[in-house]
């Protein structure tokens, strides 16, 4: 008997060509393997466009219905010779007919997309963490969203995002910078099938007294499949280590160590600072370890209002000796107190 197109598409022998077109758009968007989630969608998508393919090309059309589809496919030759040279096979990809016939190489595209309300394409970095208090972020555009077709209503999952870590210098926190980062990513072909690996240059501001665990998001930049929306792209602030200095919010910490003779005499100390200056401190009174001593103003700026800035606190840490001699134990337990 073979397959009968017209049943599959839900319309009778004799129908027109617009028939025909809003059939296929009916079959196609209940039966899409994204949408339809039977174990039979698949199959099913294809018989679609098969018979759209056959029923929307008179030629195809008028040999199917004189011959059905044996004959279509060079089965039997046909007395009026219509079927005896012509040999119809389908091509075998469901999605480059839906592809073709909704003007878009992404199968719901027309439903919802890359662009915005305002009609551009999305392609903007937002920023979120704490480096204002709470949740903020910033986009060139609008963040992507979702549309409602006259057809329904259309959902995609999107990727994990893809997170990687961005290590920022302490100077570059307190005087703020531009990083630049090459990504690779694969992009579809005009063909809604085949793929292309192309690269993008990520600009990041990084904005003065921004904190460690600042993320910084680029919507829908990961790789793109047919099926699924683009993965964002997260870079999330690190501190690189310093060779002087540790961080603690926007203050900074000096770590010093002294002898047990400075701590308990008094000494100077040269403190240098993140702007790449240095002061002197002269310390006179008894050195605790552990002990800390701050510096208004010295720090790093603060995210909310960055024209005013940390402490800078030293820390001191005091070195004990691992051994006495007798004599000097005796002289100390002479001049030190007993608590």
């Amino acid at each position: 008997m073979g397959k009968d197109y017209y049943k599959i598409l839900g319309i009778q022998k004799g129908a027109g060509d617009e028939d025909i077109k809003k059939a296929y758009r009916r079959q196609a968007l209940k039966w899409h393997p994204d949408k339809n989630k039977s174990p039979n969608a698949e199959e099913k998508f294809k018989e679609i466009a098969e018979a759209y393919d056959v029923l929307s090309d008179p030629k195809k059309r008028e040999i199917y219905d004189q011959l059905g589809e044996e004959g279509l496919k060079g089965g039997t030759g046909g007395g009026d010779g219509q079927g005896g040279n012509f040999h119809y096979t389908f091509h075998g990809d469901p999605h480059a007919t839906f592809a073709a016939f909704f003007g878009g190489s992404n199968p719901f595209e027309m439903f919802f997309g890359r662009r915005a309300a305002n009609g551009r394409e999305d392609e903007g970095m937002e920023v979120d963490g704490d480096p204002f208090g709470s949740f903020t972020s910033f986009s060139m555009n609008a963040f992507p969203g979702e549309r409602h077709g006259g057809l329904g209503h259309v959902k995609r999952k999107q990727d994990p995002p893809i997170v990687r870590e961005l290590k920022v210098s302490l100077e570059d926190i307190y005087t703020g910078c531009a990083k630049r980062m090459r990504i690779s990513r694969k992009r579809m072909n005009p063909d809604g099938r085949t793929f292309r690996t192309e690269d993008k240059i990520l600009s990041i501001e990084i904005k003065r007294g921004w904190k460690e665990g600042t993320k910084i998001t680029f919507p829908r930049e990961g790789d793109e499949s047919p099926n699924n929306i683009p993965a964002d792209i997260v870079f999330i602030i690190k501190d690189k280590p310093h060779s002087h200095f540790k961080r603690e919010g926007s203050n900074i910490i000096f770590p010093v160590r002294v002898s047990l003779r400075q701590a308990l005499c008094g000494c100077s100390l040269n403190v240098p600072t993140i702007d790449g200056k240095s002061f002197t401190i002269r310390q006179n009174d008894v050195i605790k370890p552990g002990m800390r001593k701050s510096f208004s103003g010295q720090g790093l700026p603060f995210p909310k209002n960055p024209s005013q800035r940390g402490d800078l606190i030293v820390e001191f840490e005091v070195n004990f000796p691992d051994s006495l001699p007798a004599s000097t134990k005796e002289m100390l337990k002479c001049h030190l107190p007993v608590s």
